[in-house]
């Protein structure tokens, strides 16, 4: 059976010394994770190899001994390999290399060689991505448990060589570990402040919660208050896919602010404000003025259909009159738009979601004569539907029983016949002056709802863009693996087979969909043919929202 060494190439040119590692169970391969050098007593390399395991939770041992010739030191070897009584192995590995030679000697035939990048394995994280928390009967792979075996090795590379420590071993950290004295201070003042900005967070959010969760303005700022509460918690990451979202949600919310200040910077540049505000009143007169010709057009006969004059002429006058009040509403406010513009330009300080937060309550708010209009017209249209329905019911002799939730039958007398057949007749000659103005209203509220989605989707789109995970992947795209490659790497006579392992990048089509951000933005659960079903009964639809279901 052919016996697989996974070598470091930061080892290539160690000194002499002891191979640590790990023997990977169930499968004929080792791990190499650093050699340790001579002098050494063995009591301290058992004693030190022990705590380690302690602390990661990794078998490891002495693999076997490792010769590097270099002058004064001729009789390493004869010493190296008497330390196998020392340190019992099943397998004693004695790995030699020669000056002017690629190639390594080792004791056997069937040897492979695996050279690999320790670093990158270690930072690397193997896609699919596993639930450590989870038990699962699957066992891992070969290469899984490799990577997973130097990720959770890391404190053996702690121990550099400006360390006074009583071991010197090479590993891809042996020039001296990769930190800084401000990084470790940051770090240790991190944390108090982390507690405290979660604790405002959480009075915040509930905060947002009392006050109201139909604005959008609201529900962004709740939604950044959880994030960051996520973001600033204390405690650590503990698995790959929370650290993923911690970074995800703060490069998110840098973008979010970059892109606010450039609005701004845009808004308050040429006097664009004064522009807008003068805009926006006549642009209001506009809307009325063709809402008032529609209803005029509505009142008449429009496209030469017959209406019920009477019903037609009170729907008619009602929604005028609530044009009247739109516009003198907007009149009345016109001297302040100016300013209440200037300081909702403001709000992109917070960001660029902020700002179109603010801007779909204003749309909200500047479009509720509409709103209101199709409330009403989807209110008398539904009454008509529910009562034609229940009617209709009725001259079959059936009746809906509210208490089964049912169609039962019924027997009913002359008397009852009579006065429903009358109202039947009332409300189908009716219907169609309530259905064609609420079908007019509806598509109005449509085209201001989808307005409304496009600016929730963006607002959607930049929180939940996983620009940290693009970034890793651009730039450091060891870190997101997908699987490895082998390519021969020597191949000398006298010496084993010797392949380099590089890692091949996870795509960039499984990053935008492995690292995607939930967002708090509830689609409708309801397929299109139920979303057509309401709109045919004339049910109030809330397509960006959803309601929450009451219980007695």
């Amino acid at each position: 059976m052919v016996l697989k060494i996974f070598f470091p190439q930061c080892c290539n040119t160690a000194d002499s010394g002891l191979l640590v590692g790990h023997w990977i169970p169930g499968h004929n391969s080792a791990v190499v994770l650093a050699v340790i050098h001579y002098p050494f007593i063995p009591g301290q390399v058992k004693k030190y190899l022990s705590e380690l395991q302690s602390q990661t939770q990794v078998d490891l041992t002495v693999l076997g001994s490792w010769s590097m010739p270099k002058e004064g030191k001729e009789g390493m070897d004869s010493f190296l390999k008497d330390l196998s009584t020392i340190f019992p192995q099943k397998c004693w590995l004695q790995l030699s290399r020669e000056i002017g030679k690629r190639g390594f000697i080792c004791q056997g035939d069937k040897i492979i060689l695996i050279h690999y990048d320790q670093r990158k394995v270690m930072l690397s994280q193997l896609h699919p991505v596993q639930d450590v928390s989870q038990k699962s009967d699957i066992e891992p792979s070969e290469l899984r448990l490799v990577f997973q075996t130097v990720a959770q090795s890391q404190p053996l590379f702690f121990l550099d060589k400006y360390d006074d420590g009583p071991l010197k071993l090479t590993h891809w950290q042996s020039e001296g570990r990769e930190a800084s004295i401000i990084a470790e201070l940051l770090k240790q003042a991190s944390v108090p402040v982390c507690i405290f900005l979660t604790w405002l967070l959480s009075l915040w959010h509930w905060f947002l919660l009392f006050i109201s969760s139909k604005l959008s303005t609201c529900v962004q700022s709740g939604y950044r208050a959880v994030h960051f509460k996520t973001v600033f918690s204390p405690k650590k990451a503990a698995t790959h896919m929370e650290f993923m979202r911690k970074a995800n949600i703060f490069v998110s919310f840098l973008l979010d602010i970059a892109l606010g200040l450039l609005l701004i910077s845009w808004l308050y540049r040429e006097n664009r404000i004064s522009k807008l505000a003068d805009t926006l009143v006549p642009v209001a007169d506009r809307v009325a003025k063709e809402l008032q010709e529609l209803l005029e057009w509505l009142m008449g006969a429009p496209a030469g259909l017959k209406m019920n004059r009477a019903l037609d002429q009170v729907l008619g006058r009602f929604f005028l009159y609530h044009i009247h009040l739109w516009s003198s509403y907007i009149h009345l406010m016109s001297p302040f738009i100016e300013r209440i513009l200037w300081y909702v330009g403001l709000s992109a300080c917070l960001g660029l979601t902020f700002a179109l937060s603010v801007l779909s309550d204003i749309v909200a708010l500047l479009t509720f004569h509409i709103y209101c209009f199709y409330v009403y017209g989807a209110r008398l249209y539904c009454l008509k539907i529910y009562g034609l329905s229940s009617l209709w019911r009725l001259f079959r002799g059936k009746k809906w029983n509210v208490l089964r939730q049912r169609v039962d039958s019924c027997s009913y007398d002359l008397d009852q016949l009579f006065i429903g057949t009358l109202l039947f007749t009332i409300l189908l000659f009716l219907l169609p002056t309530t259905a064609l103005y609420y079908l007019v209203f509806t598509l109005l509220r449509l085209v201001v709802v989808l307005f409304q989605g496009v600016i929730h989707l963006s607002v959607d789109f930049i929180n939940s863009f996983h620009l940290f995970a693009i970034g890793l992947r651009i730039c450091r795209p060891y870190r997101l693996a997908e699987g490895v490659k082998f390519k021969v790497l020597c191949q000398e006579p006298g010496t084993p087979l010797h392949l380099m392992m590089e890692i091949n990048p996870l795509k960039c089509s499984s990053v935008l969909q492995c690292y995607r951000t939930p967002t708090y933005s509830c689609y409708p659960k309801d397929s299109w043919a139920a979303l057509c079903k309401k709109l045919f009964v004339g049910e109030l639809i809330y397509p960006w929202k959803q309601k929450t279901d009451k219980t007695d």
